[in-house]
């Protein structure tokens, strides 16, 4: 399966932001950001003003990022999101919200997503009462999931729910800590879905 290997933090370097990509280190002064606010290599402290399509593609870069999806799967995901009803760029978010690992990791099961797709390909969630293990699925609204019974004592999601203490839980989105559950309420809103990226610009890119 084809995943990024090298360091995340360049990712957020590259794209000048946080993208949260390592949990609670993020909010910390370790934080590459927070010490090197400038893209890596050689020429990363130039500063050169960027072209209308160097824009479009660091908002693709950011939204594929944020999320971890490679390109050819970001892709179908367009497609999809274009194919749909109603504006592209907020199909595209909601689909990418919908997803296994980004709802583990809003429920705060997870410090971050890439840890969420690591949890549920090792099988410790369940969906609807069945085991999955693919962190693509989409989920619909009325979706259980809930962390499989031997994976309550976890020590990594345990300290996942201590950390997430200090984030919201989207509404969208009901969570039971106690029982380790929670329910897709509903799909989420355009206001729910805020993220770091002008998605108009990601479906300019593609629709030329």
């Amino acid at each position: 399966m084809a995943r990024h290997t090298n360091p995340v933090c360049k990712l957020c370097r590259r794209e000048g932001m946080k993208l949260f990509l390592k949990g609670d280190r993020c909010f910390t002064v370790k934080c590459a950001v927070e010490k090197r606010n400038y893209p890596p290599g050689e020429h990363g402290q130039r500063r050169s003003k960027p072209s209308e399509y160097g824009l479009q593609l660091r908002e693709k870069q950011k939204m594929k990022r944020i999320y971890g999806v490679l390109e050819t799967q970001f892709r179908t995901y367009f497609e999809v999101a274009a194919r749909q009803k109603g504006v592209t760029g907020e199909n595209l978010v909601r689909l990418l919200e919908r997803r296994l690992d980004n709802i583990v990791h809003r429920l705060g099961f997870a410090a971050s997503r890439a840890q969420a797709r690591v949890l549920v390909r090792h099988g410790h969630f369940r969906v609807n009462g069945r085991r999955v293990t693919i962190p693509s699925v989409l989920l619909k609204a009325g979706d259980v999931v809930e962390v499989q019974p031997k994976s309550r004592e976890s020590a990594e999601i345990a300290g996942a729910l201590e950390g997430a203490k200090k984030r919201r839980v989207p509404t969208w989105l009901e969570l039971d800590a106690g029982n380790f559950k929670a329910t897709v309420r509903t799909l989420p809103s355009k206001e729910e879905m805020a993220i770091p990226v002008q998605e108009q610009l990601v479906v300019a890119l593609y629709s030329k």
